[in-house]
């Protein structure tokens, strides 16, 4: 299922969690959590993401997390997204 995130304030603090498509295990493998973690400090360096905290579960991530910069954090949290794609075939 898709969830439309709704951000009243571009300047706020926000938490966030999405899932694994079809509720795979998935994070329970070392090589997968370290795509999320490098795509979380590819947004804290490049993006204006500041992070305040994150859990990786095995079938999902929680995040709080703010834009410090111009960019909405709507499109930040997209681009977190986009950025942590797994490679398809290899569960």
């Amino acid at each position: 299922m898709s969830r439309n995130y709704k951000f009243k304030n571009p300047e706020g603090v926000y938490f966030v969690s999405f899932a694994v498509v079809e509720w795979l295990d998935v994070f329970t493998r070392l090589e997968y959590k370290e795509i999320i973690l490098d795509s979380l400090r590819y947004c804290q360096q490049n993006k204006g993401m500041e992070t305040f905290a994150w859990c990786i579960m095995t079938k999902h991530v929680h995040l709080i997390f703010r834009s410090v910069n111009e960019q909405k954090p709507d499109l930040l949290l997209g681009d977190f997204k986009r950025f942590t794609r797994l490679p398809l075939g290899r569960y």
